[in-house]
């Protein structure tokens, strides 16, 4: 059995062919600026190759996913009949979906209804599923396999807002999470590298990339998490602004003359690193700039490394302690500078950083911390694909 796993992110479509059988991947690939110019990098077997490509949406990002995997030299099927099944990471399940499910009309259309909880992710998900649609024959299963069912398990005066309770009846207003695919992947990968039973671990997963989250796991289970209504809440993101007053939204409208979408437009595709740099929404650009003088660039890195610090504090001390701190995703993986950075100052913790292994980390597992360090503190590449694909193979 070879399932697709297809991940679409606001910029970005990672994808993997899987060889269920043996769980091996057959070959994997990412799609990156899509929107802002279009590259992508595909690996089958020991051949990688990587090219420009004009990405105007989604749309043309799978069409070429399914060229790279189905023709030429490195081409791993010979037609897509081969593929069995095709699973896809959806963000906003909302209260429809607690867990991954068959795919089906009726389950688009409530999807459509949540575009507004995510409107830089549920879109361009729906986008990649109706692609699909159209190379696949209709006996070919899809799963949507959901970001917001891992943080089920939050407890309500954590999902909570203080807002009239009627509101959350009639609109269903309350904090749902998102990554909860890498989130769940990284806690349980952790337990395996640390040989301790995850039910005897608090963990804090950062999940650090354009989008980025972090989450309190206690013995397994999602009890907060960063993001809330939508992808919006939390640390500074690519382009996001994160946690904000209120109040700003209201006296931006006002002030600026915009309309509340403008704002809506303004806070979650102009904001985080684009707009308090000015120049890029893309991490390596603005470490880049940061290293050039540029005190704007500067100020943003700092910006989300304070946010990420604040936040591991606060949910060491809402689980009641720490064991150990993971970094994932595509910044948390590769940037040892945002690392170091966050980890600076944890001392009281019991964190012991070791600061010139953290430099030579680049997308590998790793511990960072010194032996003897109290609270540890991992580098693991998340594995949402496989996540998914066992989610697929299991409902079908």
């Amino acid at each position: 059995m070879k399932i697709l796993v297809i991940n679409a992110g606001s910029s970005s479509l990672k994808y993997q062919l899987i060889n269920m059988e043996d769980e091996s991947v057959l070959a994997k690939g990412l799609c990156e600026r899509i929107g802002i110019g279009g590259l992508i990098k595909h690996t089958a077997g020991e051949h990688t190759a990587s090219c420009e490509i004009d990405f105007p949406t989604h749309a043309e990002a799978f069409a070429e996913v399914v060229k790279q995997l189905s023709t030429g030299e490195r081409a791993v099927i010979s037609d897509v009949g081969e593929i069995s099944a095709v699973g896809h990471r959806v963000v906003q399940g909302g209260e429809y979906f607690s867990e991954s499910a068959l795919i089906t009309e009726d389950m688009l259309k409530k999807l459509e209804e949540l575009n507004p909880l995510a409107p830089l992710h549920n879109p361009a998900n729906i986008m990649a599923i109706r692609a699909c649609q159209k190379i696949f024959d209709q006996s070919v299963p899809q799963v949507a396999v959901f970001d917001t069912s891992f943080h089920q398990s939050i407890p309500k005066h954590a999902y909570m807002y203080a807002i009239p309770y009627e509101l959350y009846e009639k609109h269903h207003i309350r904090k749902y999470g998102f990554h909860g695919t890498s989130h769940r992947y990284v806690s349980a990968r952790l337990s395996e590298m640390m040989e301790k039973p995850l039910e005897e671990l608090n963990v804090i997963t950062c999940h650090l990339g354009n989008g980025s989250s972090l989450t309190a796991v206690k013995g397994g289970k999602s009890v907060d998490t960063t993001m809330g209504f939508t992808p919006l809440d939390g640390v500074i993101m690519g382009t996001r602004c994160g946690s904000i007053d209120p109040s700003v939204v209201m006296f931006i409208e006002e002030k600026e003359g915009l309309t509340s979408q403008a704002v809506n437009d303004l806070l979650n595709k102009k904001s985080g690193y684009a707009g308090i740099s000015g120049i890029t929404s893309d991490q390596r650009d603005l470490v880049a700039a940061s290293k050039e003088g540029n005190a704007r660039a500067k100020l943003a890195l700092n910006m989300q490394q304070y946010g990420i610090k604040k936040f591991i504090g606060a949910y060491a001390a809402a689980m009641g302690g720490v064991d150990a701190i993971v970094f994932t995703g595509g910044i948390g993986e590769n940037s040892s500078e945002t690392r170091i950075g966050v980890c600076r100052g944890l001392q009281f913790l019991g964190v012991d950083f070791d600061e010139a292994k953290n430099v030579e980390i680049h997308g590998t597992e790793a511990e960072l911390t010194k032996p003897g360090s109290k609270v540890k503190v991992f580098v693991i590449p998340t594995n949402e694909e496989l996540t998914i694909a066992k989610d697929t193979k299991a409902l079908i």
